[in-house]
């Protein structure tokens, strides 16, 4: 379909679809040729939304963000190739940012590069609302193509990408739980002492009383530091993806980063759900676009959430993202208590967007999927899968940490950034900015190499339970290699600071 503005042609617009994510009827409009900008118009809408005032005191949200590519070979010396498109921002402009703001809804975006450009916005609800679906008709995002190099008469593809993120607010919480974890964190001298984390100030490692500790058994670290103030800690605020990055997601990003043979792509056997394929030159699908992610490296990962404009989460924001602010129960699993369900669970609608749990799903206890937890099946389930049965009744049935968060124990193991050695403590926090290497890499400054270590918690599908408990790290500081081989149980999410 082709619209013409004035001279800027948009050629296609695509129609984003991921965990209940929509974003659909997308148009451009209002093009000023003499600021070089035009307003990209779309609806948008997702289920599960809340916001609440009391309690966790947060919501959820959609991170919005475009990519590009021109049909000129003169828009930047190349054609055909996906760009991250340059949003609107201005200083104390308040919601909006030059954006038009759809009812009852906030638009809230950063100043990503330290010129008025935003990577991104997030979209979400501007007042409490019990859970439901949230639909916004003709939203507009300002984007400011002229900085993108394109001409007002360049035919271009658009396509506008939606991720379901959860807001964690900034405040204090515990590291540790008292329990009987083998590698927990604690304040030294005794194992069963909480550690409060009060600020995002540097934190002291080693044995004088009062300092943060761990032991080393399996792969915890190297029991140094201090962990530096520019790493974040979970003090303050951040989103955090509302689901592990689901292989619909994860096929779209490596259909769009211009490599015909991407780097970071599980080209195996088709194996424990797995099922990502390529379908074109350089394109690529899987037959169950809802299936959390497996297979996926830290190599992968990195890349993703560098072109999503995202970056990794870091071990301590694991927690406060778990958890939240409240005391911690002695072996606790993200949804706040020690019970968890026990009984194999049959899975219907195996790969369709409405799978489900059919049977022994448990009104009592945790739900979660680690070792032989599926009678019918082996490898990760559909994200949302425990929060979404019929029989759900809160937050313990669904799996659900303190925010709203889903899976963060079991499904996949969750790649954050570790405090457990040097190359990784320098984690200072910084964004992608939605462009890749020429190899396809990642190249956020900062980011540790992704065949470093990194710290691999919350379980999976092949995992025993004691690996699901919050404060369970004994993989805290492990690199890939010791996996020996392919790894079907990794998984991933991203967050990204509060604007």
């Amino acid at each position: 379909m082709r619209l013409l503005f004035i001279l800027f042609t948009i050629l296609i617009g695509n129609i984003s679809v991921a965990n209940n994510i929509t974003v659909s009827n997308i148009r451009l409009t209002t093009q000023n040729t003499t600021q070089n900008f035009t307003m990209i118009e779309f609806d948008l809408s997702w289920e599960n939304s809340w916001r609440v005032s009391s309690g966790p005191s947060n919501w959820d949200a959609a991170w919005v963000f475009v990519k590009f590519r021109s049909h000129d070979v003169s828009a930047m010396g190349t054609s055909l190739v996906w760009q991250h498109a340059s949003l609107n921002w201005v200083d104390g402009s308040g919601s909006g940012d030059g954006h038009t703001v759809p009812a009852n809804s906030i638009i809230e975006s950063a100043n990503d590069n330290g010129a008025g450009t935003s990577y991104g916005v997030f979209i979400y609800r501007d007042a409490d609302m019990v859970q439901g679906t949230v639909t916004y008709t003709d939203v507009q995002l300002r984007w400011n193509y002229g900085i993108d190099g394109l001409l007002d008469t360049n035919l271009v593809d658009v396509c506008v990408e939606a991720i379901e993120m959860v807001y964690v607010p900034s405040g204090s919480y515990y590291l540790g739980s008292g329990g009987t974890e083998v590698v927990s964190f604690y304040q030294y001298p005794s194992i069963n002492a909480l550690y409060q984390v009060t600020s995002e100030s540097a934190i002291t490692v080693g044995t004088v009383a009062g300092n943060l500790y761990y032991n080393t058994t399996g792969f915890a670290g190297d029991q140094s530091g201090p962990i530096p103030g520019v790493f974040p800690k979970g003090y303050d605020a951040f989103y955090c993806m509302k689901y592990e990055i689901s292989q619909g997601q994860y096929a779209d990003f490596i259909s769009k980063t211009n490599s015909q043979l991407p780097i970071y792509i599980y080209t195996g056997a088709l194996a424990n759900r797995y099922n990502i394929t390529a379908v074109g030159s350089g394109i690529y699908q899987s037959s169950s676009p809802d299936l959390a992610c497996n297979y996926l490296s830290s190599r992968g990962l990195y890349a993703y959430l560098d072109w999503a404009a995202l970056r990794p989460m870091s071990e301590l924001e694991f927690v406060k993202a778990c958890r939240g602010g409240v005391l911690p129960v002695p072996d606790e699993y993200p949804w706040g208590n020690a019970s968890l369900a026990t009984s194999p669970y049959t899975v219907v609608n195996l790969d369709l967007p409405n799978e489900e749990i059919s049977v022994n799903y448990d009104i009592s206890s945790g739900n979660a999927n680690f070792v032989n937890a599926l009678s019918n099946t082996t490898g990760p389930v559909r994200s949302g899968i425990f929060a979404s049965n019929i029989l759900n009744l809160g937050r313990v049935t669904s799996g659900s940490s303190y925010y709203g968060i889903m899976e963060l124990g079991g499904n996949l193991l969750e790649q954050c950034i570790s405090v457990g050695a040097p190359a990784t403590r320098s984690f200072s926090g910084q964004l992608g900015d939605g462009v890749l290497d020429a190899a396809g890499n990642s190249n956020a400054v900062g980011w540790p190499s992704f065949s470093g270590p990194i710290a691999n918690l919350g379980g999976s599908f092949v995992h025993s339970p004691v690996l699901m408990k919050v404060s369970e790290r004994e993989g805290g500081a492990i690199n890939e290699a010791a996996y020996g081989g392919n790894i079907s149980f990794m998984g991933g999410r991203g967050v990204r600071q509060s604007p």
